[in-house]
């Protein structure tokens, strides 16, 4: 069993992969379970109609990141630990680097305030392989357009603010090199499956 996550900007087309990736695994046996953050449960679901859509400036950084952990803590107690514990491969769409990047750089809360966040409610807890999807952030948000839905918050941020989030994944990628592994977004979608394969398969056998 292991815990894989999918963090990236904007359009980066994580959930894509997630999908692509759980196919091949479901094909071979071993029944993942695919999940996304904020969501998981009904609660963290609740939570995550208030985050994802709306005003992008309808919370305090603070109260932003608390109800993330709020859903996240929900989530791993109640849908990602059992299936680890049942020997289950998880697949989740964001996790805490997103929380990391989003609301400690982009907001600017500071990623220490979130990593103690982290470690007061979740302790060591963490992905044993995050693929992180770089994108050039004009070119992601002009993907984003193109699809539907309501679940536009962060999206009407600023450019700035989605320069940030891509410097914060490449700073993650960097101190983290055993955990993270960062892999080229713009390329087509059946060539980034191909080394997400390679990724799953040299990281986790």
């Amino acid at each position: 069993m292991s815990f894989i996550t999918f963090e990236g900007g904007e359009g980066s087309g994580k959930s894509t992969q997630v999908k692509l990736l759980a196919d091949v695994l479901g094909a071979a046996g071993k029944a993942p379970l695919v999940t996304r953050e904020p969501g998981g449960t009904p609660n963290a679901e609740a939570i995550r109609k208030l985050l994802v859509a709306g005003d992008h400036e309808a919370f305090d950084p603070v109260a932003e990141t608390l109800l993330f952990y709020a859903a996240r803590v929900e989530h791993v107690q109640k849908i990602i630990r059992p299936a680890l514990e049942k020997n289950r491969t998880v697949l989740c769409d964001r996790f805490t680097d997103s929380t990391l990047v989003y609301q400690g750089v982009g907001k600017q809360l500071g990623e220490a305030h979130i990593r103690m966040l982290h470690q007061l409610t979740l302790g060591n807890f963490a992905p044993d392989l995050t693929i992180i999807f770089d994108i050039d952030p004009a070119l992601g948000l002009s993907r984003t357009k193109a699809r539907a839905g309501g679940e536009t918050r962060f999206e009407e941020m600023e450019m700035a603010f989605h320069r940030a989030i891509r410097a914060g994944f490449l700073a993650i990628a960097g101190r983290e090199p055993q955990r993270c592994v960062m892999l080229d977004a713009a390329q087509d979608k059946d060539a980034l499956h191909r080394q997400v394969l390679d990724t799953v398969r040299n990281r986790l056998g």
